[in-house]
């Protein structure tokens, strides 16, 4: 690239399109609606990789400052489709297997690389597929009808599937997560709000209202340092306590030089509610 080359200008969130799930932007914030409801809103090689893209994409989006996870018709996600993926796997190579499993980790990948905090509004089946996308979120809430189930091992896969093995233990603990991942049986909403799996349980009624309502109050956040915390929530898995202290003393040296520091240290004395930007 020469120097006169003009970088690309950020994308913008309306702009993106789906055609196997609902996208839609309500202000800052981004909803993504898994939509085969009939099927109780089962992934398809298709939807599986437009996710993907999607989440990647939100990358780019400088506009959308949190996303809503969410299903239709009172199910979040019943996981991989039993006709249209798991059929079909059991006649793939190899090679074409190992292609599909890089592909459905690679969507964990981008929900956690994408810099918007992740709510997931979670209502009845939550399975397999759908279970690590609840997962893969920032944050969880749910109804009381929510039934949570890694159910891998009920179909002959192991219980390590997307990053469960190194994802969910760190939301339930070591021990709770073996137990969901061996047995694959369904976990409750009030078990999963005590286990710290589901931030908060909201009446059927209430429960996307209550999501966006969340991603709202993040959107109007510092969304520089939201995607700082995002990042080093992820990193500092992989660090020792003093590496992890010296990471954030740097990630937090950072935020201190942006405008949205400044705006809210002026806030304060003016003794008024800040407004972030973003910068």
């Amino acid at each position: 690239m020469s120097s006169s080359t003009p970088l690309p200008g950020p994308r913008r969130g309306a702009d993106l399109e789906t055609r196997h799930v609902r996208w839609r932007v309500e202000g800052r914030v981004g909803v993504v609606t898994l939509d085969r409801p009939e099927r109780k809103n089962p992934l398809t090689f298709e939807s599986y990789a437009e996710l993907r893209d999607l989440f990647r994409a939100l990358v780019e989006a400088a506009d959308v400052r949190a996303v809503v996870v969410t299903g239709a018709g009172g199910n979040f996600c019943s996981g991989g489709d039993v006709h249209e993926i798991i059929g079909p796997l059991t006649k793939m190579s190899m090679p074409e297997l190992l292609r599909f499993t890089r592909m459905t980790g690679d969507l964990v990948k981008a929900m956690r690389a994408c810099p918007q905090p992740v709510v997931a509004a979670v209502d009845g089946v939550c399975a397999g597929a759908g279970a690590i996308i609840a997962m893969a979120s920032d944050l969880r809430l749910a109804t009381p009808a929510a039934k949570t189930a890694f159910l891998f091992t009920r179909v002959g896969l192991a219980g390590c599937d997307m990053g469960a093995c190194a994802i969910l233990p760190r939301i339930v603990g070591q021990g709770r997560a073996a137990e969901l991942l061996y047995t694959g049986r369904s976990m409750g909403a009030e078990e999963g709000e005590r286990w710290g799996f589901f931030n908060a349980l909201h009446a059927p009624e209430a429960l996307e209202g209550a999501a966006l309502a969340l991603a709202r109050s993040l959107a109007e956040g510092p969304s520089f340092a939201h995607a700082m915390t995002k990042a080093m929530l992820q990193q500092e898995w992989n660090l020792g306590i003093e590496q992890a202290i010296e990471a954030e003393a740097q990630a937090q040296a950072i935020c201190m030089q942006t405008q949205d520091f400044r705006r809210a240290y002026e806030a304060f004395v003016a003794k008024r509610r800040p407004v972030f930007e973003g910068d």
